[in-house]
């Protein structure tokens, strides 16, 4: 599929990651011996992480926030429709069917005017169940975990900012995702979900 900005597609997921404290800080390493991390730590609360990634843009978005709920959800799709994608006739996203993302959400946050207004520049496509990892956005968290929050982070604050300085980095160097998957492939791999007629 082409690229068209008054159409994007783009994908979005979510994750938590724990804050993880020190309890004693780490001894700084020395020659001949590495830095020593003591086991213990202290639990500081979960970070709930909202991944949106338009693919063939190479552009991502990410929000760390202290909650995942339906008020949340339609937070950040408002901000998504408003802020970075203002002129798009209807946006195209791709998303897992939590219970969270539906429309419905939307009516639950906002008035009813707004919340039409918002559905209405949506073209919503789920993911099938056991198929999550269809969506791209959910490989995009799994780079970002592995790149960024693969250590003890402690706080909601140093979370937000090293979140922000990865998606600076990586939207700065436009990688885009190049997506081998066909429908040839979809129809052969994974034909127990499609009906049989």
């Amino acid at each position: 599929m082409p690229y068209d900005p008054d159409y994007p597609l783009v994908c979005m997921d979510e994750s938590c990651k724990q804050m993880i404290g020190e309890v004693r800080g780490p001894i700084p390493c020395k020659p001949g011996q590495p830095e020593r991390i003591d086991d213990e730590y202290v639990r500081n609360g979960v970070a709930e992480i909202f991944m949106d990634v338009e693919p063939l843009a190479g552009k991502r978005h990410v929000t760390v926030t202290e909650r995942r709920t339906r008020k949340d959800w339609a937070l950040q799709i408002k901000r998504m429709l408003d802020e970075r994608y203002p002129d798009a006739i209807k946006v195209r996203l791709v998303m897992d069917n939590l219970n969270t993302h539906n429309v419905a959400s939307l009516y639950e946050t906002f008035e009813p005017e707004e919340a039409r207004r918002l559905a209405k520049r949506l073209e919503i496509h789920c993911t099938p169940k056991h198929g999550s990892w269809l969506n791209m956005a959910e490989i995009e968290l799994s780079a970002l975990k592995g790149q960024c929050l693969d250590r003890r982070i402690p706080d909601m604050a140093t979370m937000q900012a090293e979140v922000a300085a990865w998606e600076r980095n990586r939207t700065n160097s436009a990688r885009k995702i190049v997506w081998q998957f066909t429908t040839a492939d979809a129809r052969i791999r994974l034909k127990r979900l499609y009906p049989k007629i």
